[in-house]
C-alpha cells in the first residue's frame, strides 16, 4: 500500500475547512441524503468488500457479514431514522432568576474531524464511526489499517466512488501517514487501536486541545465461578474466542476459574470447538488465520510462558493457530501482561481457602488497568457483586461479546481501554458539540443584576 503524500494530505484537510466553512453539511436533509448514499455504497460494494476480507483475514463471507457489514448498515439506518429528532434544538427549563429568559440546547456539529482505525474488523471500525461524522454534521479524513491492504483499498475505491473528498476521503499507509495526519489540525479525532498508540494520539490532539475518542483494548476477564453452568460458558467461551481468531477488542482474554470446575470446563471446552469448527479446524472456513507473520510469532511466542493443556497446533505458512488453553502461567509474564489478540487462553485457577473466590477475583481485577470487557459466568447476584466492586468499558454475565451487538446501547472503554463511547447517539453526540443558548426578550429588563446591586438581600434568597 502506497503512502498518501503530505502535500495530498494537507490539501484534503484544507479542502475539507472550506468546505465544512459553506454549510452545506449543516441541514439534516443532507445528511440524511449522505448517510443514504452510504448504505446503498454498503449494498453494492458488499461483496468486494467480503471478498477482501477473506483475502486479507480468511474471514468466512458468513462472518464478514455478521460482524462487520450488518452492524455498518444497521447503524446507518437508525441515523437516517433518528438523526432529526438528536439534532433538533430542545427548550430547557430556566429559572426564575433568569427571567425574561428562555434557554435551549442545540447540537452543532464539532467540524473536520480524522478517524484512524485497525485491521481486525477493518470494515466496521471505520465506518461505523464515519456514520456518527455524517449524521453529526462533519466531514472526514478516514485512515484505515495498511495490514488489511485489499480491504482498505476497496473501502478506498468505495468512499471514492461515493463522495467528494472535500467531504469525504480516505488515505492510505503506515505510522509515517500517522504522522503527518496527527501534525495537522482537526476539530475532533476518532482512534480505534491499541492503548500504546492512543498515547500518541493524545498526545498529538493535546498540541491544540482537540477532542478525541479513544477506543482501545486491554486484558478483558472471564471470570468463571464454581455455580456457573460449564457447558453453556464452554460453548460461549468456546465462540467468543474463536471469532476472528480473537482478534477481537472485546475478547475474553484470560480465565479466573474456581479450582472445582476446571478440568470440567477444559474438558467441555475442547469439546465446544469441535462442534464450532468440526474435528480439524484448521479446515473449517469460518476459522480466521492470524493477520501477518508478526501477529503470528507474537502469538504463538506466548506458548513458552506456561503449559499448553489444549491446543498448540500452529502453521506459519498459513498463519493459523488453533485454540490453546494454558495453564502456570507466571503472572508477569507477558501472557498476563500484554493483550493477547488471538485464540491463546490462560488459564488461572482460584480457591476459597484464606479468601472467598469471589473476593480473590475482585482483588486480582482491580490490581491491573481497567479493561474494555468484563465477563462472569455464575449466578446473575454475584455477577452484579462483582461487577458493582471492579471496572471495565462494558460488559456480560452469562455471556461475551454480545454487549457490542446492542445498538441501543453505548460502546466505549474507561480509564487504559478508552475515553468516549459511540453507537446509536452516543456516535451523534461524538462528533457534536452541545451548545447552550440563552434568549433573553427586551420588553423588561429587571435591574437586580447591574451594579450597584439593589435589593441584594431579595436577590439572595431568589438565587
Amino acid at each position: 500500500m502506497e503512502n498518501t503524500s503530505t502535500e495530498k494530505i494537507i490539501a484534503i484537510s484544507e479542502a475539507q475547512k472550506k468546505y465544512f466553512h459553506t454549510g452545506e453539511t449543516l441541514s439534516i436533509a443532507f445528511r440524511k441524503e449522505m448517510l443514504k448514499k452510504l448504505l446503498s455504497a454498503m449494498e453494492k460494494w458488499e461483496q468486494k468488500l467480503a471478498d477482501a476480507l477473506w483475502t486479507d483475514l480468511h474471514k468466512s463471507y458468513e462472518e464478514a457479514y455478521l460482524t462487520e457489514i450488518s452492524i455498518v448498515k444497521g447503524e446507518i439506518k437508525t441515523h437516517i431514522k433518528k438523526v432529526g429528532r438528536w439534532a433538533r434544538k430542545k427548550r430547557v427549563h430556566t429559572p426564575i432568576k433568569l427571567f425574561p429568559s428562555i434557554t435551549h440546547v442545540v447540537k452543532e456539529p464539532l467540524g473536520c474531524s480524522l478517524i484512524i482505525s485497525p485491521w481486525n474488523y477493518p470494515v466496521q471500525l471505520l465506518l461505523n464511526p464515519l456514520v456518527g461524522a455524517i449524521s453529526a454534521g462533519c466531514t472526514a479524513v478516514l485512515k484505515p489499517s495498511p495490514y488489511v491492504p485489499n480491504v482498505s483499498k476497496v473501502i478506498e475505491d468505495m468512499i471514492a466512488d461515493t463522495f467528494d473528498e472535500k467531504y469525504i476521503a480516505v488515505v492510505q499507509g503506515n505510522r509515517v501517514v500517522n504522522a503527518a495526519l496527527l501534525d495537522l489540525r482537526w476539530d475532533q479525532i476518532f482512534f480505534t487501536g491499541s492503548p500504546a498508540l492512543a498515547k500518541t494520539v493524545m498526545a498529538a490532539a493535546a498540541k491544540n486541545l482537540t477532542p478525541v475518542v479513544l477506543e482501545l483494548g486491554g486484558k478483558s476477564p472471564c471470570i468463571i465461578d464454581r455455580k456457573a453452568d460449564i457447558a453453556v460458558a464452554a460453548k460461549r467461551l468456546a465462540w467468543g474466542k474463536t471469532l476472528n481468531s480473537g482478534q477481537t477488542c472485546i475478547a475474553p482474554d484470560y480465565i479466573l476459574i474456581h479450582k472445582d470446575v476446571k478440568d470440567a470446563f477444559v474438558k467441555a471446552f475442547a469439546a465446544e470447538v469441535k462442534n464450532l469448527h468440526g474435528e480439524d479446524i484448521q479446515a473449517d472456513r469460518h476459522y480466521v488465520r492470524m493477520v501477518n507473520d508478526k501477529a503470528f510469532e507474537r502469538v504463538t511466542g506466548y506458548f513458552k510462558d506456561g503449559d499448553i493443556i489444549y491446543g498448540g497446533r500452529c502453521d506459519a505458512a498459513t498463519r493459523f493457530i488453533e485454540p490453546t488453553l494454558m495453564e502456570n502461567v507466571q503472572l508477569d509474564s507477558p501472557l498476563m501482561t500484554e493483550e493477547i489478540f488471538g485464540p491463546v487462553f490462560p488459564i488461572i485457577t482460584l480457591d476459597d481457602n484464606g479468601k472467598p473466590f469471589i473476593e480473590k477475583v475482585i482483588d486480582f481485577v482491580t490490581s491491573r488497568e481497567k479493561p474494555l470487557a468484563f465477563y462472569y459466568f455464575g449466578k446473575e447476584s454475584d455477577g452484579w457483586k462483582v461487577i458493582g466492586r471492579t471496572s471495565s468499558g462494558g460488559g456480560c454475565i452469562n455471556d461475551v461479546i454480545m454487549h457490542i451487538a446492542n445498538e441501543n446501547a453505548p460502546f466505549g472503554g474507561v480509564g487504559n481501554s478508552g475515553m468516549g463511547r459511540y453507537h446509536d447517539k452516543d456516535s451523534f453526540d461524538a462528533f457534536s458539540h452541545t451548545r447552550t443558548i440563552v434568549s433573553t426578550g427586551n420588553w423588561i429588563d429587571l435591574p437586580f443584576r447591574y451594579m450597584p446591586y439593589k435589593m441584594f438581600g431579595l436577590v439572595k434568597k431568589i438565587l
